[in-house]
């Protein structure tokens, strides 16, 4: 699939698919903590293990919208 395409089924689903909202939404609380805890110049011990714990949240999170974006491409294609 063409990446124009891609977007065009990612605003799609931003629109309709209200998990995929939610999804995008956790994703970007993720990143904005985790670019908060590098901008840091030091880590606390709980920092570092939140930090991550908060990358593998983000991972979890952009797999399950990779899904879902696979999952529609391939009702597009049927």
């Amino acid at each position: 699939m063409e990446r124009i395409e891609e977007e065009a089924l990612k605003a799609h689903l931003m629109q309709t698919n209200e998990e995929f909202q939610t999804l995008c939404q956790q994703h970007s609380e993720y990143e904005r903590i985790i670019g908060e805890l590098e901008a840091k110049p030091h880590l606390t011990e709980e920092e570092q293990l939140e930090e991550v714990r908060l990358k593998k949240l983000k991972l979890q999170t952009k797999d399950h919208m990779i899904e879902i974006i696979s999952k529609n491409k391939e009702q597009l294609v049927h």
